[in-house]
């Protein structure tokens, strides 16, 4: 919840998706997805991309100023719902249910059998993300050591402990062990970019590490990194995409699940 004290910085400095996202989660469903349900979507970088594929997206985000930058980017045809994904009651089934950089932030209690009741058998869930790091090992080493006396690290780890040289990543390794989906894949989109040295500060700050810090130290550590930058840093943005499918057939005491009631257009 200290995203929406952000809002504005993180859809003007968190980099969108690229159309080859979707393309591969229509691909693998490889059937017509009309209705899709988003697992805290921010402010709509991933929902944009998948409303403007004619599906119906219903984005849930917990945070209501996160949602609040969100309308101002999406379709005026997304649904939008306060929510966190431990909210969601039982009622529709979608299509497709997807969680971009979000499913970190979801409880790891009963999170498939609430994943398996948003979806009809044989839909698709998708989750994708990955971290943002500096290209070029000296810059990132120079920045690690300017972040040392604040943070020993700004990255999030694997929720279940899942080593990074591991073939198979979370949540991954999850949906393997889960009863109720089938057929888990794991794929790289291979992304580098190019930022001014204060746009990769303005992405800084949008990160839970840094937003953690009090106000004073946030300060002191981001000048500390701006002044071992150059002019243009290159980024490693690559995103990991997980796909796997809701079993059509087999357990059966799943819940239906509903939103909340408050949905705004």
């Amino acid at each position: 919840m200290s995203f929406g004290l952000v809002a504005e910085a993180y859809e003007r400095f968190r980099p969108g998706y690229p159309v080859e996202l979707v393309d591969m989660v229509m691909t693998y469903a490889g059937r017509p997805v009309r209705a899709a349900l988003e697992i805290g979507s921010g402010t709509g970088k991933a929902t944009r991309l998948f409303a403007r594929q004619g599906i119906a997206v219903t984005a849930t985000e917990p945070d209501g100023a996160m949602l609040a930058e969100l309308r101002k980017h999406v379709p005026a045809d997304v649904k939008t719902v306060q929510a966190s994904f431990e909210d969601l009651r039982p009622g529709e089934r979608y299509d497709l249910v997807y969680a971009a950089a979000a499913l970190h932030w979801t409880s790891a209690q009963r999170r498939w059998s609430r994943m398996a009741a948003l979806l009809k058998p044989g839909g698709v869930f998708a989750s994708c993300g990955g971290p943002i790091q500096l290209a070029d090992p000296a810059v990132r080493e120079a920045v690690r050591v300017a972040r040392a006396p604040y943070l020993e690290s700004d990255e999030i780890p694997s929720p279940d402990g899942t080593p990074p040289e591991h073939d198979m990543q979370w949540p991954g390794t999850e949906l393997q062990r889960s009863e109720w989906f089938v057929d888990v894949q794991q794929s790289v989109i291979e992304r580098r970019l190019t930022m001014s040295a204060d746009d990769y500060v303005g992405h800084l700050a949008t990160i839970s590490a840094y937003l953690e810090l009090p106000a004073a130290q946030q300060e002191r550590v981001f000048s500390r990194i701006r002044r071992v930058l150059p002019k243009t840093v290159e980024i490693a943005a690559d995103i990991t995409v997980h796909l796997a499918r809701r079993r059509a057939s087999g357990t059966t005491s799943v819940t239906r699940a509903v939103l909340p009631t408050g949905i705004r257009r």
